[in-house]
C-alpha cells in the first residue's frame, strides 16, 4: 500500500523496526527539549502529514518500552487519524511516572499501525438475537 506523506521535520520518514512489524515509530519534531511533569499531558508535534487510501486509518499507539521504562504512554490510545485528515500528526503524551520526563528531537514516541476499517450502517430493532454470552462482561467469567 502507498501512503503519500509530507516530512516538515528533520527526522528521517516512520519506518518499520523489523521485517515483521506492525507499527512505525513516530519521532517527537522539537526545537527545543520538552519536559513532561508526572500526570501532565502534552501535545507533541511530529512534523508529518500523511494522505492514507480510503477505508484505512492511521491508529498511533504507545512504544511499551516508553510505558515500561519511563512510565510515557498516548492518553488516547489508540489515537485515530481518518484518511479524510490532512493536518500534522500529533501526540498526545502522558508521564504516569512520579519524574519529570524529557523528550528530545527525534525522540521515538509512538508507533503508528496503517489499519483497514470499514463503515457500519446501523439498523435501529427492537430486540437482539440471543447468545451464549448475553450481557455478561466485566469480569463474568471469572479470569
Amino acid at each position: 500500500m502507498l501512503v503519500k506523506i509530507i516530512n516538515k521535520s528533520n527526522n528521517p520518514l516512520p519506518k518499520y523496526s523489523t521485517e515483521f512489524s506492525a507499527g512505525m515509530d513516530i519521532c517527537a519534531n522539537l526545537s527545543d527539549d520538552l519536559i513532561i511533569k508526572p500526570l501532565q499531558r502534552v501535545l507533541v508535534p511530529t512534523g508529518l502529514f500523511i494522505e492514507l487510501p480510503v477505508g484505512y486509518e492511521a491508529q498511533i499507539r504507545p512504544r511499551s518500552g516508553l510505558a515500561i521504562k519511563s512510565g510515557i504512554t498516548v492518553l488516547n490510545t489508540p489515537g485515530t487519524i481518518d484518511c479524510d485528515y490532512r493536518g500534522e500528526v500529533k501526540v498526545i503524551l502522558i508521564n504516569l511516572s512520579d519524574q519529570d520526563f524529557t523528550v528530545h528531537n527525534g525522540d521515538r514516541i509512538c508507533q503508528m499501525v496503517i489499519a483497514k476499517y470499514e463503515q457500519a450502517e446501523l439498523q435501529q430493532v427492537e430486540i437482539l438475537s440471543d447468545s451464549v454470552r448475553a450481557d455478561g462482561g466485566f469480569g463474568h467469567t471469572g479470569v
